[in-house]
């Protein structure tokens, strides 16, 4: 799959994240407990807002992305299913939007290799 031929969701204030996820699949439990555990990771002010994206057609089935707008620009794909082979490792995707937003920041047990 070619990335670039994604079209990001609308941007909301920045930082803050967005997920899509296939309603059709029924992962709208696995979609509110990635956003609670970024939440918990990165209270505000460092994300501002998490926005859960229902989908329901053919073609976003499989579907479970997530986004982080940083504002100026079109949203960057920090994680992609179909893309990733799987959905997201909590460590690894706290760290890539730690990369961009708080780089520097620990993450305490999730840093550790």
């Amino acid at each position: 799959l070619d990335q670039t031929a994604f079209i990001p969701p609308v941007p909301l204030a920045s930082p803050s994240i967005t997920i899509e996820f296939c309603d059709r699949c029924r992962w709208l439990h696995r979609a509110t407990w990635v956003s609670t555990e970024l939440f918990l990771t990165f209270p505000p002010p460092a994300l501002k807002a998490i926005s859960i994206v229902p989908l329901n057609s053919e073609e976003t089935g499989g579907r479970f992305r997530v986004w982080l707008n940083l504002g100026g620009s079109l949203p960057h794909l920090m994680w992609d299913r179909k893309t990733e082979g799987g959905f997201p490792e909590l460590k690894i995707l706290k760290q890539r939007i730690r990369d961009s937003i708080l780089p520097g920041k620990s993450l305490g047990h999730s840093d550790n290799k």
